[in-house]
């Protein structure tokens, strides 16, 4: 189904040839492909691995959905476990990161609103 504007598949090929221990990040929709309100993006961090600018702060809402892996967050200061099927939220402003302290790959789905303002 590539090439159909409305469907934006990760690209799991690209993925699976990066070292285990590298970071992926793969904009599904954002500003140079058609989006006007939100960027978001698959990513699959590795152990170790996190947020690449520490912690940091938006101007817009961050929303992470939680796919596989245990991901630690942090937000305000106040720290917290996540697992699969959990829904984070990065509120504007205010200062967090992420990261992940397991053995294996943490993969979730970002979701950045609005698209302007973004680092």
């Amino acid at each position: 189904m590539t090439g159909f504007a409305h469907v934006r598949p990760v690209d799991f090929d690209r993925l699976a040839a990066l070292p285990a221990g590298e970071r992926f990040s793969q904009k599904l929709i954002d500003e140079h492909s058609g989006a006007r309100n939100a960027v978001v993006s698959y990513v699959r961090t590795p152990p170790g691995g996190g947020s690449p600018r520490g912690a940091h702060t938006h101007e817009f809402e961050q929303l992470f959905y939680l796919l596989e892996g245990r991901m630690a967050i942090e937000v305000a200061g106040q720290r917290m476990d996540v697992e699969p099927g959990s829904l984070i939220v990065f509120p504007a402003g205010v200062p967090h990161r992420n990261w992940n302290t397991s053995d294996e790959p943490t993969v979730h789905i970002a979701i950045n609103t609005p698209v302007i303002g973004r680092p």
